[in-house]
């Protein structure tokens, strides 16, 4: 059997956010140093500087902290249907394309903007999880991969399952208060390219800037 190896091209990033082709983005914002991977569809979102998106993921009505990692196959506000009608079927709302009428029903795409979700800085969002609308997600949280969120989740909590559950804290609550007060994302691009190295020692970092 053949050994094959495709090394892959390395990705430039910039103050300009990047965006695959492959991605459609509607009415929406990005920060600088922005990655958009491919097969992303992103409607009526904010995305602030650093975050990025791995392949297949869907964001609707969302506004998304600095510093996220979003795994590939992450929906974040699932868009809903409206079971109290007697159908709940699309053509209800995006009639005219089926020819029903010349505009669309303007209440329902209000109701799902109504509800945004919300996510902080410096979260982490594994494979496949889904984050449904109104919940707001604190900085620093981990959720799992597969994880379903319908609640609000706390700052620095790991949350796993169906439904998410917190399952702990990445630190205890006086580093978490620290962390929470050095507010370290929003940070210059100066401070960030002198300080990063001392990220990788959280006893010190919070010692030193808490």
């Amino acid at each position: 059997m053949q050994h094959i190896h495709q090394p892959g091209r390395k990705k430039e990033l910039s103050s300009k956010p990047s965006i695959h082709e492959t991605s459609h983005i509607l009415d929406s914002q990005a920060g600088e140093w922005v990655s958009i991977g491919p097969t992303n569809k992103i409607v009526e979102s904010v995305i602030d500087d650093y975050t990025y998106t791995m392949d297949d993921v869907t964001i609707n009505y969302s506004t998304i902290g600095k510093f996220t990692s979003i795994a590939s196959h992450v929906c974040i506000n699932p868009t809903d249907h409206p079971m109290y009608r007697a159908t709940q079927h699309h053509m209800t709302y995006r009639r005219a394309d089926y020819g029903l009428a010349h505009i669309d029903d303007v209440e329902i795409f209000n109701w799902r903007r109504s509800n945004r979700v919300t996510i902080g800085h410096d979260v982490w969002i594994g494979h496949g999880a889904i984050v449904m609308k109104g919940v707001t997600i604190g900085h620093g949280a981990v959720i799992g991969s597969g994880a379903i969120v319908t609640k609000d989740v706390e700052p620095y909590a790991v949350v796993v399952g169906v439904p998410a559950k917190p399952i702990k804290q990445r630190f205890s609550s006086d580093i978490v208060d620290k962390l929470l007060e050095i507010s370290w994302w929003d940070w210059s691009r100066e401070e960030l390219k002198e300080r990063y190295h001392e990220m990788n020692d959280i006893v010190s970092f919070v010692k030193k800037y808490g």
